[in-house]
């Protein structure tokens, strides 16, 4: 799967809600980690910067949280949006 890069939303932007949707749905769990940045960038044909703006798009939402040297996580806030 990919992201369209067309359009008036940002690629990094779809990424935040593709990701968004898939921790409302449970399928990225609470405390557990994401995909890579590498991992996200092949899955969805996105470079490393877009893949970066998209994980801190959730990180300022709180929906995410980085642990230095381990990677990017699933807050337990995203169980008040229904993930989780």
């Amino acid at each position: 799967m990919t992201i369209d890069h067309g359009g008036d939303v940002p690629a990094y932007r779809k990424l935040a809600d593709v990701l968004r949707a898939q921790i409302t749905r449970g399928e990225l769990e609470m405390d557990r980690p994401i995909p890579s940045v590498e991992d996200l960038g092949e899955r969805y044909g996105l470079d490393p910067e877009d893949v970066r703006r998209g994980i801190q798009v959730l990180r300022d939402e709180g929906l995410l949280y980085t642990l230095e040297g381990t990677g990017d996580f699933v807050s337990s806030r995203a169980e008040e949006t229904g993930g989780g």
